[in-house]
């Protein structure tokens, strides 16, 4: 299913945090370009966190805020996407205080990258099936407003 316009941008940032997700694993295989010890992870993890991914997670909280109403099944799924934006934003700041680095590193990439495909398997097809163009529209308004197309 192609992404409509008003999500897209959102896509195209979950492939960013999908790279990272997978570099954080430990069966990661090396990425050119980026870091490869764990100390050099953490640091490029907290730096895209804090530079983007936190935004994205605001910037999406406020879509589903706009979406929900469209169908029972996003009310939901949106509760379940809050408390994994929450439960990620925790571990991102727990990873400096991490007894073991490499476990932190890995159980956060698993996590990401689980969340991030919920969203683009699961919630996006969803909002695109159930919502209607004119909702998908206030999404794309909103988008544009944050300076996220």
């Amino acid at each position: 299913m192609q992404r409509h316009k008003s999500l897209a941008p959102l896509s195209r940032e979950h492939h960013e945090t999908l790279i990272l997700a997978r570099l954080l694993q430990t069966n990661a295989p090396a990425y050119k370009n980026l870091p490869d010890t764990p100390e050099e992870k953490m640091a490029y993890a907290l730096n895209l966190f804090e530079t983007t991914i936190l935004r994205h997670f605001m910037i999406e909280e406020a879509m589903l805020t706009r979406v929900a109403g469209c169908y029972s099944g996003i009310v939901k799924l949106a509760s379940e996407i809050l408390a994994a934006h929450q439960e990620t934003s925790n571990d991102f700041s727990s990873l400096r205080h991490a007894g073991n680095l490499v476990e932190a590193l890995n159980s956060l990439g698993v996590k990401l990258e689980k969340h991030i495909r919920k969203e683009e398997r699961v919630l996006f097809p969803m909002i695109q099936e159930h919502c209607s163009e004119e909702s998908l529209n206030e999404v794309y308004v909103l988008l544009t407003e944050k300076g996220s197309v």
